[in-house]
């Protein structure tokens, strides 16, 4: 697995438009949502099998939807998906899949 970098680091691609499903808006803290969101944004995909990683660097570079996974300080699993155009970008817990 990669480590997590907690850097600013530059944009990578639009997010498009934000969406929360209802369990990760009631269970995640904001603070948590918006630091993963900028991570993912950076290129930071969080806890990721190396596989899953370098696809998501394909993707990146293809225009293939991207995937990260996260895990708040309380424990709790969430994922980000933006979609393959770049225009919709859905924090989510594993269970609304």
């Amino acid at each position: 697995m990669k480590t997590a970098t907690r850097r600013t680091q530059p944009v990578q691609f639009p997010l498009g438009r934000l969406c929360i499903t209802p369990g990760a808006c009631e269970k995640l803290p904001d603070a948590e949502v918006f630091l993963a969101l900028r991570r993912h944004a950076a290129g930071d995909w969080g806890t990721l099998c190396q596989q899953d990683w370098e696809e998501n660097e394909t993707a990146l570079v293809e225009g293939y939807r991207l995937f990260s996974a996260y895990q708040s300080e309380w424990g709790d699993k969430f994922w980000i998906i933006t979609e393959s155009d770049r225009s919709v970008t859905t924090v989510l817990l594993p269970e609304e899949y």
